[in-house]
């Protein structure tokens, strides 16, 4: 269907919570506003967008980021107008100088987030205010300009509104949103830079791992690390990715699905996979997970994943964990279970680890009971099954 996306966008412009703009935008005008708030983003809704049966035909499917839908957010950020320019409009590609310092100097972050069908037919997202948090967060560490919270919200609850049909039905399928920004200013020099853009697109996701949410095999990567103290493990910048991905290289080649990084002081303490926490699991029903040191990017599904196992009575700890002590629980039965978490997979347990130096199994090797309760109460609250006890969804 690569005729969806090269088709001409045309648009009608809204503006939200006011009545229609009469007559067609000027030409080559710039929107009226010097600064971009939660009520003042534009709308400006495709005159063409994906047929009804396109999209269902897409929706049975859904390949994790590679069908996106109608719409896109885009902000712009000038030091003499402020945030401005805030619009929702058709997904298009965005045309950038060679000398955009994102380009050479990457300075970007970017969030994850889903939403969610409700039973009764509505929309939900989860935690959108944890997100924007992070997002400001991260622009703090990168030298970039933050973007309102208010405003991060607002734009991604603007985009689920008018791209609601692309939210999958089907269980276990959600919207995901996907709010980054990137520096723009056209120059070659190693600095913060004065200009930004905010966007946000959306894609409907599946499982994330064909076939549900095996139990996965994770090699030990001694040779790379993620993150530093003093460095951005704690923020959420494409860079730390890059450089996950010669490690994820060498997990595929030994056959292993994901990568499990040390800390890159010792070389003994878990940390993180390539993109997820982890958990440990074990024989007295405790749960540890290792600590927010600055190293470990604070996943949004963590914290959640910990206030749920607080709640079923099960004692959590934020403690280091050794690699060689995981493979000593592992093979004495006192671990038991072992996960991965994060927006994109949810829950994923952990069968077996392996390395140049390790080689163990958890448990049986699949998914273990703890890991199912916390991961199908998580999906209860998401899914609207449950009761949202600590006010996490966002009801659109």
């Amino acid at each position: 269907m690569s005729h969806i996306r090269n088709r001409m966008r045309l648009s009608m412009r809204y503006i939200i919570g006011m009545t229609r703009r009469d007559g067609p935008a000027e030409a080559g005008r710039e929107d009226d506003m010097s600064t971009v708030n939660a009520q003042t983003l534009i709308v400006e809704k495709t005159a063409n967008p994906v047929s009804d049966s396109d999209r269902e035909a897409l929706l049975q499917n859904p390949v994790f980021g590679r069908v996106f839908t109608d719409h896109m957010v885009t902000i712009e950020y000038a030091p003499e107008r402020g945030w401005h320019n805030g619009k929702v409009r058709p997904h298009d590609t965005l045309q950038l100088d060679p000398a955009t310092l994102v380009l050479h100097y990457a300075q970007e972050i970017f969030e994850g987030m889903k939403a969610y069908r409700l039973p009764d037919g509505g929309a939900t997202l989860f935690r959108p205010d944890a997100n924007a948090r992070r997002f400001h967060n991260s622009a703090n560490r990168l030298a970039m300009e933050p973007l309102p919270e208010d405003v991060f919200i607002e734009s991604v609850r603007a985009l689920v509104r008018l791209d609601q049909k692309w939210i999958p039905a089907t269980d276990g399928a959600a919207l995901y949103l996907r709010p980054f920004m990137i520096s723009t200013e056209a120059v070659l020099g190693m600095k913060p830079s004065a200009e930004y853009l905010y966007c946000v697109v959306a894609c409907p996701v599946g499982s994330y791992f064909k076939g549900g949410s095996p139990a996965v095999t994770l090699w030990v990567s001694d040779q790379y690390t993620r993150a530093a103290p003093g460095g951005t493990g704690d923020a959420k910048c494409g860079g730390n990715y890059a450089a996950s991905l010669a490690a994820q290289a060498e997990a595929t080649r030994e056959g292993c699905d994901q990568v499990v990084f040390l800390d890159a002081v010792e070389r003994r303490w878990v940390e993180e996979l390539g993109g997820m926490n982890v958990f440990f699991i074990f024989d007295d029903g405790s749960i540890q997970t290792p600590p927010l040191t600055g190293t470990i990017l604070p996943g949004i599904t963590r914290d959640s994943l910990i206030v749920l196992a607080r709640d079923m009575g099960l004692t959590v700890r934020e403690e280091r964990y050794s690699i060689d002590q995981w493979q000593q629980d592992a093979s004495s039965g006192r671990l038991r279970e072992a996960f991965a978490c994060g927006t994109a997979a949810v829950v994923t347990p952990i069968g077996k680890v392996t390395g140049r130096k390790y080689n163990f199994t958890i448990g049986d090797g699949g998914a273990g009971p703890v890991t199912g309760r916390l991961k199908a109460a998580l999906l209860d609250i998401q899914n609207g099954r449950a009761e949202d006890r600590h006010g996490w969804l966002d009801r659109l």
